[in-house]
């Protein structure tokens, strides 16, 4: 696993958990979440859950993405998507307002697979260079990714060529981010 991913997006989650109890005086709520299982619950209220991270401690890769489309992928996406189980956490990179995405459970982490899979897919079949989303933007078209081949973490046009770089690599990217509450 790419240990300086995974610090990296702990160390973020952290800030993001204290600036959460620093202004709300609680855990992360979440009402997307609401009613959905997971490991991270630690009470329900008002159509509402509040939550705090959890270690993933089952399966460490995202090895049926690999599997299903021929690739390897990046050991910084891997420690991304499986190093603890938390809610999407809103952010700010370089002012620009996004949603990190993260798995919620061993149930959500094979749904997030299976996004991936059909967000390479599509790629494919458009002849574009693999990459995987980690966050979303107010844009529906527009998410951030990490380029599968050079690691660089980049805002993307779904579907187009359109790319921009953001960071040299998924660390870097997530000890730049800003939690946004």
């Amino acid at each position: 696993m790419d240990i300086e991913t995974a610090n990296a997006l702990t160390t973020f989650t952290t800030r993001y958990c204290d600036a959460w109890q620093e202004k709300h005086g609680t855990w992360p709520q979440s009402a997307e979440l609401y009613g959905v299982p997971s490991p991270c619950i630690i009470s329900s209220l008002n159509e509402s859950v509040i939550w705090q991270p959890k270690p993933n401690t089952g399966e460490q890769n995202v090895n049926a993405v690999e599997r299903a489309m021929d690739l390897v992928v990046q050991s910084a996406l891997h420690a991304f998507y499986t190093t603890q189980f938390a809610g999407d956490m809103t952010a700010h990179f370089n002012g620009v307002a996004l949603t990190l995405l993260q798995t919620w459970s061993e149930d959500d982490l094979q749904r997030v697979q299976e996004n991936l899979i059909g967000h390479l897919v599509t790629q494919k079949r458009l002849k574009l260079s693999p990459t995987l989303f980690i966050a979303t933007l107010d844009s529906e078209l527009d998410v951030i990714s990490v380029c599968n081949l050079s690691g660089e973490v980049i805002k993307e046009t779904i579907g187009t060529r359109n790319r921009d770089v953001l960071a040299p690599s998924l660390a870097d990217f997530l000890t730049r981010l800003e939690p946004l509450l």
